[in-house]
């Protein structure tokens, strides 16, 4: 039990790290007078990092040592949080992001294999995993009124914010000496073979110019492509284009962690009892009339003379409509990743998993950097309207490349042995 609580009290601090990258993108331009795109590098080198640590590290993680490795990542977090309020500039943030990434990668690797040494069986398994992915959310959900409770709403150039760093600092700290003091037999995995290992690495690298794990790629990518550029630009969104105070931005923006979360829980059901295809057709197509009706609210929303007056007396009671209604996008596109995550492993044999997330970590990060990155540029160029009205293109996109990866995926079930590795 104390191990359990150590990994869920480790993804709880890297879900409020990494996911507040929307909120920090807000501060910079506001504390550092960093255009739009430039933020969104923050995007890529949190994902960058991810893409490059995790390739590594899913070859020589036994070597390392899946504690150690854990350590390694909390302690490199705990030192860049403290860094933020102390030096206090643009480059500290690229730096923090750097190391979380990095830092994420030894985490999600070395703790999905922890799992395996600490379950019994297979429904044990799925069941400790389940309540790993709903700390995770509760560490996203946490994180915005976190950071939020820092922001100085009267002085937009106020760094007060960045003490929030010296919380998370103790935090991951304290998770570093959880698990330093708790025990972990690693004994099981210990005996690898070193040639396995850099047979997963040659072997994931043949699987990825497959025909059904290219086009199972190019829609991963597209999918956090769209979901990374709305996340990580609603909180600017909702400050600069509905002109909320700074602090209910960042609030506010809850509302899409939320509704993704409840959206994979439905989901989680709705697909036991509907084929995954039909249930994401209807997913993307309500999405994007979602987008349809709440832009042109935020259109009216920002016309509002009332709203423009430094958001005086605004609160989640009074806010603008289109503040509640564009984040429920969520909880449509939120089923679309694990379900093609769920079809892509299942067509493959077993031995092929292995390389198969490897490559799903590499291109979900890539995504995520190019989605911030575009939505950065279109948001500075057109403003954040355009910005969010361009989420309509991954969203047709979505709707063709699944079409093409059902008919694909339906065959490699039938023939999985012609994928070799």
């Amino acid at each position: 039990m104390r191990l359990k609580i150590s990994l869920f009290l480790n993804y709880i601090v890297f879900a409020i790290l990494l996911n507040s990258v929307g909120t920090v993108i807000l501060q910079v331009q506001n504390n550092y007078g960093v255009s739009a795109v430039g933020a969104s590098a923050l995007e890529a080198f949190k994902d960058l990092s991810i893409a490059v640590v995790s390739f590594l590290v899913a070859s020589y993680a036994t070597r390392i040592g899946y504690k150690r490795a854990m350590l390694i990542a909390l302690g490199t977090v705990t030192v860049a949080c403290l860094l933020m309020p102390q030096l206090p500039a643009f480059w500290t943030t690229k730096l923090l992001f750097a190391a979380t990434g990095a830092s994420f990668a030894l985490i999600k690797v070395s703790v999905f294999a922890t799992i395996g040494l600490i379950t019994k069986n297979a429904d044990d398994h799925a069941s400790f995993m389940n309540f790993l992915e709903a700390m995770f959310m509760v560490g996203v959900l946490s994180g915005y009124f976190l950071f939020s409770a820092f922001v100085d709403d009267q002085n937009l150039q106020s760094t007060a914010w960045l003490r929030v760093y010296y919380v998370l600092a103790a935090i991951a700290g304290a998770a570093f000496l959880l698990l330093l003091t708790t025990p972990l037999n690693e004994s099981a995995v210990q005996t690898a073979d070193k040639t396995l290992q850099v047979g997963n690495l040659a072997g994931m690298l043949r699987l990825a110019v497959t025909p059904v794990v290219l086009v199972f790629i190019l829609t991963a990518f597209t999918y956090v492509l769209m979901e990374q550029g709305i996340m990580s630009w609603l909180p600017t969104f909702n400050s600069q284009y509905l002109k909320l105070p700074t602090s209910l931005s960042i609030q506010m923006a809850s509302i899409l962690a939320a509704s993704t979360a409840l959206g994979r829980l439905g989901a989680g059901f709705a697909l036991k009892r509907i084929p995954w295809y039909g249930l994401l057709m209807a997913c993307l197509i309500i999405a994007g009339s979602l987008v349809l009706v709440a832009l042109p609210l935020a259109e009216k929303a920002s016309q509002n003379t009332v709203a423009l007056a430094a958001g005086a007396g605004y609160g989640w009671a009074n806010a603008p409509l289109a503040a509640f209604i564009f984040p429920l996008i969520g909880l449509f596109i939120a089923p679309i990743y694990p379900a093609i995550n769920s079809a892509i492993l299942s067509s493959l044999p077993l031995r092929q998993h292995g390389p198969m997330a490897g490559l799903i970590v590499v291109f979900s990060a890539l995504g995520g950097t190019t989605g911030s990155l575009i939505t950065g540029r279109i948001f500075e160029t057109y403003g954040g309207q355009t910005a969010f009205y361009a989420s309509l293109v991954p969203i047709t996109l979505l709707l063709l490349l699944l079409t093409v990866f059902k008919r694909m995926q339906g065959k490699a079930v039938k023939t999985p042995e012609l994928v070799t590795v």
